[in-house]
């Protein structure tokens, strides 16, 4: 185990802020961390844990110690008669992940294919795209506890999964609780594919897709063609301008908090869910604040994606933070909603 001192973060949050670790470890497996936690002055400090970085927004130079998720591996771990269970490190590119799942045959996660960010970070915000999410598609977790080294196995019902939500973004308020942010770094996901497979076909765009190429009867490859396609022609890609992806979560209204909406703008892009409460796209709310293109400072709105906030050279986590806060006072002073952020502010 080696600690690094003063490594530079531009290559390691993928809106390209740059800061620096104080200090860093690069965790390959358990025994990484246990060691670590052996060492007394190691053990007791604050610690961060960071992925591919696309989930946060840096404000500064990271004074806790940095632990990077680098556990790799890819496997196989049941063929049964009702699913597939796929196992991949914390430290795997998700998207490579995705793509090698239909290499190898393992249909299931095409919905969620160009993601950015690690197989750790997916339950953590319980990513989601393209009418799936991660909760549709878990089976359960290797867990390790930063103070006591501890490795523990988590199923979906403990991961208390959300609407872009899980135990992991909680900080627990007593003794008791079970809010694992800080306490707790993923090592391991595994995922249970349904059999027989059947494509996710609801979302607008999918169905866009269908209609143009004729194809009603998609591979799993074809649909992961479309998101791709579809992603890359709204989103920006990180490694070519930063952003953290869609910046702000949809938020969700009752029936009558929309018909209301709806009495003032009947152009508002809306969706009926399952629970009775209608989300609204907070894209379309953004736009119409008129914000897409704009900027503050080098930190801007993507002007093919109002949801999304760019680096456009230079900026910094404080640029993003305002310009953030400025579009959230724009939403909630037209609408009256409160628009959420996704990315943790660090």
């Amino acid at each position: 185990m080696i600690v690094e001192q003063n490594v530079p973060l531009q290559a390691h949050n993928s809106f390209g802020i740059v800061a620096k670790a104080r200090a860093l470890v690069r965790v390959r497996s358990e025994a990484d961390v246990q060691q670590l936690l052996a060492h007394g002055e190691h053990a007791a400090v604050p610690k961060f844990v960071l992925g591919g970085g696309s989930n946060i927004v840096l404000t500064g130079d990271v004074r806790p110690l940095v632990l990077k998720v680098e556990v790799m591996g890819r496997r196989l771990v049941e063929n049964g008669s009702k699913a597939l269970v796929v196992e991949a490190g914390a430290g795997e590119n998700w998207h490579d992940f995705v793509a090698w799942t239909l290499d190898q045959g393992l249909p299931g996660l095409e919905n969620l294919a160009q993601i950015p960010g690690t197989v750790g970070a997916s339950p953590v915000q319980n990513i989601g795209a393209y009418g799936v999410e991660l909760q549709d598609r878990f089976d359960s977790l290797d867990a390790i506890d930063l103070v006591t080294g501890r490795i523990f196995t988590l199923d979906a019902g403990q991961c208390a999964f959300g609407y872009r939500d899980s135990v992991f973004k909680h900080v627990a308020a007593k003794d008791g609780d079970f809010g694992l942010a800080g306490r707790a770094m993923i090592l391991r996901v595994r995922f249970r594919l349904p059999k027989p497979w059947k494509p996710v076909l609801g979302y607008l765009d999918l169905v866009r897709k269908i209609q143009d190429s004729g194809v009603t009867l998609p591979t799993a490859r074809q649909v992961f063609d479309w998101v791709c396609a579809i992603r890359g022609a709204k989103l920006p890609d990180p490694r070519v301008i930063g952003n953290a992806g869609s910046f702000f979560k949809n938020p969700t209204v009752t029936p009558e908090q929309c018909q209301d909406i709806i009495a003032r703008e009947p152009n508002i892009v809306h969706y009926p869910m399952p629970d009775g409460s209608v989300k609204l796209a907070a894209g379309w709310l953004i736009d119409a604040c008129g914000w897409k293109g704009k900027s503050v400072g080098n930190a801007g709105v993507y002007d093919k994606q109002a949801l999304v906030l760019v680096n456009r050279g230079g900026a910094t986590g404080g640029e993003v933070v305002t310009l953030a806060r400025a579009i959230q006072t724009s939403v909630y002073e037209r609408f009256g909603i409160r628009l959420e952020p996704e990315p943790v502010v660090v």
